[in-house]
């Protein structure tokens, strides 16, 4: 009689153990109820002409002039996308405090206002609280004025961060990620943006020139949980997530960062070697997420090929005429790659082996909104979703670069049929273009001819 009972308590401690252990890795899921991205009103579009005259505020000289021209016509950037109030009065670039209190006012309300409305949630009920905003530290901090403007609780925990450039967005998510190991059935907001207002540089170093070409407004609003009695309303399961920070290095480190010219202007620097690191970051992250997220026979392929190649280029002197790469398409159905600019597209391309219409979200979110930083992971996931292209199962794979140096991934799994066309109501049926024209190449073309100084002194002239 005491076996049995020993018997039917062990049983019962199982039991009880498997229960325990299920509820907590439920308990660490991390779901996305709901996003919004920013969107300014149509009269802040920064058009070819608008572009230029802003350039001509610069008074720089001929040379950097066109540099700066020729630095547009390559970007992949056309004319919709917006820039901050300021820039659009008497002040230009010369911005002011309530400029840039302005602009981040606008975003937050504009995409919280949305958010709550439409995910049916109270300001009330959100538990986390992260704001990103890389080259901006306001007093008190923008999470305080997230918190006073919707009259959010006590105990809510917030966390300002800055300083983490375009991969910031990831980061916050694996901040709340986290959290929510820690913290049962809770509510998360992220709010991903970048401060342009005060951030336009009016030097003439052609390193630091160049972000007035690349960075545009924009922004979005994250709604997370780990509430498994909300897991139904998911549009995203987060799977994996996965940070490579190259900070130890000198090289890395120093090939993007805000400084000073030899007159004082501030300004963003981007070195010649950022290339060379970014590839350097993306491949030492994939290394790490590549064996979650693919099947154990493209590991074991890509593998045996490497040792192939590896044996015959020692033994029998013979050498591959192709590299040996991971096919990431045995693991994932769409890619949303951070549009940094066209040849960060490009490049990420040929490291990865896509096809042109893996990249369409990444290169039409670029002509259409810029590069808004941190959060253009959103709207190129916002294109996907516009087009019917996520299907429940799918799985996502987000990779972002950021100052540091350093790349951040991660694998979102789509739980139901997604079809909302968001920020890109008003247009996504125009993309993809027969032909993407840019608009500054028709305009400015033909800066690259060895008879352009004639034609430049009289436009900067005009």
């Amino acid at each position: 009689m005491m076996l049995v009972i020993l018997e039917c308590l062990i049983v019962v401690c199982i039991v009880y153990l498997l229960y325990k252990f299920i509820d907590q890795k439920r308990n660490q899921s991390c779901y996305i109820l709901h996003y919004e991205c920013f969107k300014p009103p149509d009269d802040r579009k920064v058009s070819t002409d608008f572009s230029g005259e802003m350039m001509k505020r610069c008074n720089l000289p001929l040379e950097e002039y066109r540099f700066l021209l020729r630095a547009i016509v390559s970007s992949g950037i056309g004319e919709d996308t917006y820039g901050p109030r300021n820039f659009f009065t008497e002040n230009g670039t010369n911005s002011t405090l309530s400029d840039t209190q302005f602009e981040m006012d606008e975003f937050f309300t504009e995409t919280l206002d949305k958010l709550f409305s439409k995910s049916r949630v109270s300001p009330q009920d959100i538990d986390i609280l992260v704001v990103n905003v890389s080259v901006l530290t306001l007093v008190p901090s923008l999470t305080s004025r997230i918190i006073n403007h919707y009259k959010m609780r006590e105990d809510i925990k917030s966390f300002n961060i800055s300083g983490m450039g375009c991969s910031a967005s990831l980061i916050s998510i694996n901040l709340v990620q986290n959290m929510f190991k820690t913290h049962r059935n809770k509510l998360a907001l992220v709010l991903t943006t970048e401060a342009i207002a005060p951030n336009w540089y009016n030097g003439k170093e052609r390193s630091m020139i160049l972000t007035n070409c690349l960075f545009r407004c924009g922004g979005c609003s994250v709604l997370l949980t780990n509430n498994p009695a909300l897991q139904n309303r998911a549009m995203f399961k987060l799977k994996y997530l996965v940070r490579t920070h190259l900070g130890a290095s000198d090289e890395a480190h120093t090939c993007g960062w805000q400084q000073e010219d030899d007159k004082g202007n501030i300004g963003f620097f981007l070195g010649k070697n950022l290339p060379k690191t970014a590839t350097r970051a993306l491949t030492e992250n994939l290394k790490e997420i590549a064996p979650k997220i693919l099947p154990l026979t493209a590991i074991c392929r890509f593998v045996l090929l490497v040792n192939i190649q590896k044996f015959g280029a020692k033994y029998l002197h013979i050498r591959g005429k192709k590299k040996v790469g991971l096919n990431f398409k045995l693991g994932v159905d769409h890619f949303c790659l951070h549009p940094g600019g066209k040849a960060v597209i490009e490049g990420v391309q040929r490291s990865l082996g896509l096809g042109d219409d893996d990249m369409e979200p990444s290169r039409m979110t670029l002509h259409r909104f810029g590069n808004t930083s941190a959060s253009s992971l959103w709207y190129v996931l916002g294109y996907m979703e516009a087009k019917k292209r996520l299907k429940k199962g799918d799985r996502v794979l987000m990779i972002g670069f950021g100052s540091g140096f350093k790349c951040n991934s991660c694998m979102w799994e789509v739980t139901r049929d997604l079809d909302d066309k968001n920020v890109w109501e008003d247009c996504v049926d125009n993309f993809p273009p027969k032909s993407l024209v840019n608009p500054y190449f028709e305009k400015y073309g033909w800066i690259n001819e060895e008879n352009a100084a004639t034609e430049l002194e009289a436009l900067l002239e005009s």
